[in-house]
């Protein structure tokens, strides 16, 4: 009884991260002024975007850490089944759509992860527009899109573990690094 109790409320903690992910992803502003494509692929790109940052901050915090983010990522495959299933995609398809999810995830990671972690702007750009903006090369936007991220991963860098794995993530205000000049937003 007491270790489905404890289980329970992990879940609620993993999807409740899980949710904070989605929910800063889903941030109009990216949208309407970063220019990321609002369909499908363009918030799929802003999730997996997001994940990464998170998964980023937790790596090398332990077994338990290493277990929940396991977890929560998961939960963002579960939940990508459950849209392609929505969707009306079949049911022998999904399972070839969501590895196609899962390999174009990790090709991103590691595309972000190496220009996150020596904060290089011009690099992560190009990556961005590769993964985001393929049709419609949007130069000003990835620049924007690359200097959000890397104060993203600053931010998430100055938050306590703890708070991280209960959900309560502190995103930075996505609107700051709208501005050209503001480049250490």
């Amino acid at each position: 009884m007491i270790l489905g109790l404890f289980r329970r409320r992990t879940r609620d903690a993993e999807h409740k991260t899980y949710c904070e992910i989605v929910a800063q992803a889903r941030q109009p502003v990216f949208y309407s002024e970063f220019l990321v494509p609002d369909t499908i692929d363009g918030r799929f790109d802003l999730i997996v975007l997001h994940a990464v940052l998170y998964f980023r901050r937790m790596q090398g915090e332990g077994k338990k850490v290493a277990e929940f983010t396991q977890e929560v990522f998961d939960l963002f495959f579960q939940d990508m089944d459950g849209s392609l299933r929505e969707m009306g995609v079949s049911d022998t398809r999904v399972p070839k759509k969501v590895r196609k999810m899962g390999e174009a995830f990790y090709g991103r990671a590691d595309a972000y992860m190496s220009a996150i972690d020596t904060e290089n702007v011009e690099k992560l750009a190009l990556a961005l527009g590769r993964n985001i903006f393929p049709e419609n090369e949007e130069p000003i936007a990835q620049e924007r899109l690359a200097r959000y991220v890397i104060g993203a991963a600053a931010s998430l860098a100055s938050q306590a573990t703890d708070d991280l794995i209960k959900g309560e993530i502190s995103w930075p205000d996505a609107e700051r690094f709208l501005d050209p000049d503001n480049k250490n937003s």
